[in-house]
């Protein structure tokens, strides 16, 4: 009896410790390098919001947060790297549409996108701006159908993954407008922008960051911004509702994650930094500079809109019968 009283108390000494230890961590986190997985090439919109809050994290902190671009398989890989990371805060991940529409799009995913992701926040939403090159010979949306009409399938459109918004809103743009163009797929915005600058793919539908400083250099042309209203960046073009195409709309966002089993007080804790950045009106102005709309939400709301997505995504990847190759 003496025995078995003396290991009960050992035993509940060494979880008082583990769990003293844990507190400890937890409170002192974080107390070297940070990781975040982003699950793209480097030089797109992706590469842009995760310096953005990074940069913030690391001077609030003072540990850096290293971005780990890891682009492949329609952001599988990289993805699949920080599922299997160490649960411990110290390897992040980019979340954004992919994550949502890979459901329905990849099969034999090798993770949960619900059970094995936890949620901590989002930074920003958006719709898609659409640019041509400008030696297409349109100046407005319904030239651009007009031509596509005349020459279908021979329009062809960069996209950065299958299921995101570069995929999604051109096809979406195609069913609704009745015109038929080819996707060219690329690993990342900033490797698709290449060729659309160059003209080898004539236009592109992607956040406005990734188009910003093209449009206004005259090296690519803006026609529309998806969904109801004009963003402040480009007053003058207008919305794909005021052309006569509210059901071009596909609101996206972009935001951060870790691995699931993270303790719950570094989530918060990030959370709570992510929260105070987009509060900051020089952050909103970074955002509004470049198309993007400030748009914190915590880890339960973003949980929500994953799950609210999969279903989203997964009925416009139905209806446009798109397929990953």
């Amino acid at each position: 009896m003496t025995h078995q009283i003396t290991r009960g108390i050992l035993l509940g000494s060494a979880l008082a410790l583990g769990a003293a230890s844990t507190a400890r961590a937890q409170d002192d986190y974080p107390n070297r390098l940070i990781r975040w997985i982003v699950p793209y090439s480097p030089g797109g919109s992706t590469s842009w919001t995760a310096r953005l809050v990074g940069e913030h994290l690391t001077k609030v902190w003072g540990q850096q947060v290293l971005i780990d671009n890891r682009p492949g398989a329609n952001t599988v890989i990289g993805t699949e790297a920080a599922v299997r990371s160490k649960p411990d805060g110290y390897t992040l991940i980019y979340i954004g549409s992919a994550l949502s529409s890979n459901v329905t799009l990849v099969k034999n995913l090798p993770y949960d996108t619900i059970k094995d992701i936890a949620p901590i926040a989002t930074v920003s939403g958006y719709e898609n701006l659409f640019v041509v090159h400008p030696s297409l010979p349109v100046k407005t949306v319904k030239e651009f159908v007009a031509l596509a009409k005349r020459r279908p399938g021979e329009l062809m459109y960069a996209s950065s993954s299958y299921g995101g918004s570069t995929n999604l809103a051109p096809r979406l743009f195609n069913m609704v407008a009745k015109i038929e163009t080819m996707q060219v797929p690329y690993k990342g915005a900033g490797n698709a922008m290449i060729d659309v600058i160059g003209g080898q793919v004539q236009y592109f539908m992607s956040v406005p960051v990734n188009i910003v400083a093209h449009v206004r250099s005259g090296k690519l042309r803006a026609l529309a911004v998806t969904g109801d209203k004009r963003i402040s960046a480009f007053p003058d073009v207008p919305s794909m509702a005021e052309l006569g195409y509210p059901e071009v709309s596909l609101k996206t966002w972009q935001g951060v994650g870790a691995p699931a089993g993270t303790p719950k007080a570094i989530v918060d804790k990030i959370a709570a930094e992510v929260e105070k950045l987009v509060a900051m009106p020089e952050t909103q102005k970074k955002l509004d500079a470049q198309g993007f709309v400030p748009y914190y939400n915590g880890p339960e709301r973003t949980g929500e809109m994953i799950k609210q997505d999969i279903a989203r995504f997964g009925k416009i990847i139905k209806s446009a019968n798109i397929k990953y190759q």
